[in-house]
């Protein structure tokens, strides 16, 4: 491993427009579950009982005590050394952006400019009038509501500001996500299977566009046998040490 670090080293320094691409796996590290794994959030709950956009709209108190314990997690959870080195590579100009499947804010709080396609959890939405607040108002608001569900000011019930099952990525985020797969020189898959679409399409979008492929990962991805580089390790002990 530490000569595939030194040529991705390279590759990113080389680079004039790297872009990141992370999933669950950065996160974990955090100590915040996954989803698909053995042991990820999925092998617990049923994803169609709480995190899909027909469960929310008919039993959002449900779905709401699900999300009452995600939110708890992530609040305890702090960003790692794989965050931090992220954003210090966008600090020094190493990387145009970090794209992300994660929805626990970590790499905002590492000080990343990243773009969420799948949303945040420290924030929610209504989908009756499109009003958007705080994950704090929307706790105060749920603290004083006999279902535990937040209410909008409409009266409709507030929604995790993260995309659930059923729902449509917005297309803002998801056309800028895009973009910039197709215009980088390098693409850096970090912590993802590269399974989940939309998002596992960037990969082939940056290849078509000539740019490397370079994943780091605990576990097999769907590119392995379409990237230019792949390191089997934790983004926590890879990623620092190649700022």
């Amino acid at each position: 491993m530490p000569g595939d670090v030194d040529r991705l080293r390279e590759l990113v320094h080389g680079a004039r427009r790297a872009v990141a691409l992370t999933g669950a796996g950065i996160s974990t590290e955090s100590g915040i579950p996954d989803f698909r794994s053995g042991r990820g959030i999925w092998a617990e709950f049923d994803p169609m009982e709480v995190g899909h956009i027909s469960a929310f709209r008919r039993d959002p108190a449900r779905v709401w005590r699900f999300y009452r314990l995600r939110i708890d997690v992530v609040r305890s959870a702090q960003p790692n050394a794989g965050h931090r080195a992220l954003a210090q590579l966008e600090r020094d100009g190493r990387l145009a952006r970090v794209i992300t499947q994660n929805v626990d804010g970590l790499h905002r709080a590492a000080g990343s400019d990243a773009l969420e396609v799948h949303g945040a959890l420290d924030r929610v939405d209504c989908l009756r009038c499109g009003a958007r607040f705080g994950i704090d108002e929307a706790e105060r608001r749920m603290a004083g509501d006999p279902e535990g569900v937040p209410r909008c000011d409409c009266g409709g019930p507030l929604k995790p500001g993260v995309v659930l099952f059923g729902e449509m990525l917005p297309e803002q985020v998801i056309d800028e996500a895009f973009a910039l797969a197709s215009t980088c020189d390098l693409l850096l898959a970090a912590g993802s299977t590269l399974e989940v679409h939309p998002v596992a399409g960037l990969p082939e979008v940056a290849r078509r566009a000539g740019a490397p492929l370079a994943i780091v990962n605990r576990g097999p991805t769907a590119y392995d046998d379409a990237c230019d580089l792949r390191i089997e390790g934790a983004l926590g002990d890879v990623l620092p040490r190649i700022v």
